[in-house]
């Protein structure tokens, strides 16, 4: 049995959810998942629906045009229609640190994601072992400031030949170019800490840690041209306390990134995340 997954966004008006619950029910479809957000300020509507088609002879193609036809022309809606079975491609980018890596092809492994990883893409040589270990093209990349548009454009080929849908920095410890990020809008997905901006710089763990900080968090967003403000996908902490050394603060630091990095894949895989005005909603 096939199933969809509908993702709507328009302005606030009556009527909607009618429409397309009803526009369900004339595809013979049964809905196993619907859910909806208003944003009163913005005065935005926000919907994600999951149904069971029950007639195999409508395509997917058809579903497409008949909704673009009468729902999304009467309401003015941003939308996207997407098949159980449509796993999207995911290219990871890595540099020096693995342990992101390690966690993420670790649950890739046992299934636990739903995506494919044609490649992984370095600035660094380091992980290419690892790569190799899970059966993964690896592609080197150098990149600085002397070849960046050159670096730029050998990393667009391989992401356009291996028909990436979205990217996630697994720990890349380089900054994403404007023209990669415009051609993936709100999917390419970062981590880091989250003592930005109170504690800056190559070792923020050893600045909190003299600070005598009670909280070590971790973000997950989409990557934007205004550095580490991107719309957020996913955040967890942990607490700590004087007991605790630097090396405990950094241990928890990076079992929070691995945790909070899965959440955030897993949210943007299963499509329930949608971005507007620089905020995420995000659907259970």
């Amino acid at each position: 049995m096939q199933k969809i997954t509908i993702l709507i966004h328009c302005e606030d008006q009556k009527g909607i959810i009618a429409a397309v619950t009803n526009f369900i029910l004339k595809i013979e479809g049964n809905i196993i998942y619907i859910d909806q957000h208003v944003d009163v300020e913005q005065n935005e509507f926000f919907m994600r629906l999951e149904c069971e088609l029950t007639n195999k002879e409508i395509g997917l193609a058809s579903i497409q045009n008949d909704f673009h036809q009468t729902i999304v022309q009467d309401f003015n809606m941003s939308w996207e229609i997407y098949t159980k079975d449509q796993k999207p491609r995911m290219a990871l980018f890595v540099s020096k640190y693995d342990h992101c890596l390690f966690d993420i092809l670790g649950r890739y492994s046992a299934g636990e994601l739903n995506v494919e990883i044609p490649l992984i893409v370095s600035n660094h040589e380091d992980l290419r072992s690892i790569a190799e270990r899970f059966n993964i093209p690896f592609h080197y990349i150098p990149f600085t400031k002397e070849n960046k548009a050159e670096g730029e454009q050998q990393q667009i080929e391989l992401l356009k030949e291996y028909g990436i849908d979205f990217i996630v920095l697994a720990r890349y410890m380089q900054i994403i170019t404007p023209n990669l990020i415009a051609l993936y809008e709100n999917k390419i997905i970062n981590i880091h800490h989250s003592f930005l901006p109170a504690f800056p710089g190559a070792k923020p763990y050893h600045s909190a840690f003299k600070r005598g900080v009670k909280i070590i968090g971790a973000t997950s967003h989409y990557v934007t041209q205004e550095l580490d403000e991107g719309p957020i996908i996913e955040q967890d902490i942990t607490r700590v306390s004087h007991i605790n050394s630097i090396e405990d603060f950094i241990m928890k630091g990076r079992d929070l990134e691995r945790i909070v990095l899965a959440r955030a894949i897993k949210l943007h895989s299963e499509r329930k995340t949608m971005v507007f005005s620089n905020k995420t909603v995000v659907f259970s």
